[in-house]
């Protein structure tokens, strides 16, 4: 039996998001929130385990995003929450060519 298809999606342009900010983009169903760092390009989803806040509203502080809401931090790459390892939000690979940013959703 074949293994499911890894399907990378363009969600923005390199040029759309200046390094610092975050950006929510709706793919399919799923709002996806995406980073850009000094590091790169990432993403999680949009929606904070806590009360649902929208992440991408939220600050980049080094390599977390704070919620704007109730300001649980998440960092950007593992999606784990900096005062607690048991509570995550679900991140995606990112992919760069040229200038278009993918997101992977399979």
């Amino acid at each position: 039996m074949p293994d499911t298809v890894t399907e990378f999606v363009e969600i923005a342009r390199t040029s759309d998001l200046p390094v610092g900010r975050a950006k929510a983009f709706l793919v399919g169903e799923t709002k996806i929130a995406l980073y850009h760092t000094p590091r790169g390009f990432f993403a999680t989803e949009n929606v904070c385990p806590h009360r649902g806040g929208p992440l991408a509203e939220g600050d980049i502080i080094g390599n977390e995003i704070v919620c704007p809401w109730h300001l649980w931090s998440f960092d950007i790459e593992t999606g784990f929450c900096g005062g607690n390892d048991e509570i995550c939000v679900k991140t995606y690979e990112v992919r760069v060519e040229d200038d278009r940013v993918l997101v992977r959703t399979a």
